[in-house]
């Protein structure tokens, strides 16, 4: 029997909180570690996702920053608008969650949605953007195939969301399919259940339209208006694109940083939480 992996245990022993703020009236869940008067950081899960991708890397993170990784809009906790979800709504939520918690710039970290997100805040929002970090990142590139997986398996979860379900959406983000990973299959079987959450996720889903998508995709132009200091994070194992697809990224930011994590899927911050939390404090820490 493998080892059992608990949300519970990575948090043990880490000064936190959990709660819930009024983002210009859209009510949205966090998770918070790290003294308010430090450096902000915000951490962004990827499509259909919660907070808990980042319950092993907060510990790290709080010793540096006011570390905060949040329930995006319409997902997890947060609330659901109840429209299909396109870039600038999650950006929007997103500045309007720097101003609630009264911080006028911040670095991002974002994992595939969620580094879509951030490098399109980078471009919109230069100016309160201090540090940017794209972790198998989305949003440059459609490819069918992908964008077909992601719907078939998110919407099988929360539809009909089982235990076998859900851990399907689960080891499709791993490297490693042996293990059960049954604490976030828990966790995510519980945000799914949650009554109307298959219509929220249709609205999720609607970035994976191909139409839809084509007119949020970052470019060349996107990528090349971003000033902030960048890391471009891909692994060896990354389900939705492969490394050369990172590398190209990065070659489209001005003097950005691209690396590579072996044995690692697109969850490597939960995968191999310590090379990910060297690498990602060596950066956003200047080094």
């Amino acid at each position: 029997m493998s080892e059992h992996e608990s949300v519970w245990s990575d948090l043990q022993g880490v000064p936190f909180s959990q709660g819930y703020l009024d983002v210009g009236g859209v009510r949205t869940r966090y998770l918070h570690a790290g003294a308010d008067d430090l450096p902000t950081l915000v951490l962004l899960h990827g499509s259909g996702g919660h907070a808990e991708a980042y319950v092993r890397n907060l510990a790290a993170h709080a010793a540096h920053f006011s570390t905060w990784s949040i329930d995006m809009l319409g997902h997890g906790y947060t609330d659901k608008p109840g429209h299909p979800l396109e870039i600038a709504h999650y950006v929007e939520h997103l500045m309007n969650f720097l101003d609630t918690i009264g911080v006028r710039q911040a670095s991002l970290s974002g994992e595939s949605l969620g580094g879509w997100v951030a490098a399109r805040a980078a471009v919109d929002h230069p100016d309160r953007v201090d540090r940017l970090v794209l972790n198998t990142a989305g949003g440059s590139q459609a490819d069918p195939e992908v964008m077909r997986r992601i719907v078939t398996l998110s919407m099988a979860a929360a539809t009909d969301p089982t235990w076998e379900t859900v851990q399907a959406r689960i080891r499709w983000l791993m490297a490693d399919k042996s293990k059960d990973y049954a604490d976030l299959v828990a966790s995510r079987q519980r945000v799914y259940r949650q009554p109307g959450f298959a219509a929220a996720m249709h609205d999720i889903m609607a970035l994976q339209d191909p139409v839809i998508r084509e007119r949020n995709l970052l470019g060349e132009k996107e990528y090349g208006q971003i000033t902030a200091p960048a890391l471009v994070l891909w692994t060896s194992h990354d389900p939705t694109a492969d490394v050369a697809e990172g590398r190209r990224i990065a070659s489209m930011i001005p003097g950005a940083r691209f690396e590579v994590m072996q044995n690692c899927g697109h969850w490597p911050q939960y995968e191999d939480a310590t090379t990910f939390d060297a690498l990602h404090l060596g950066f956003l820490l200047g080094a």
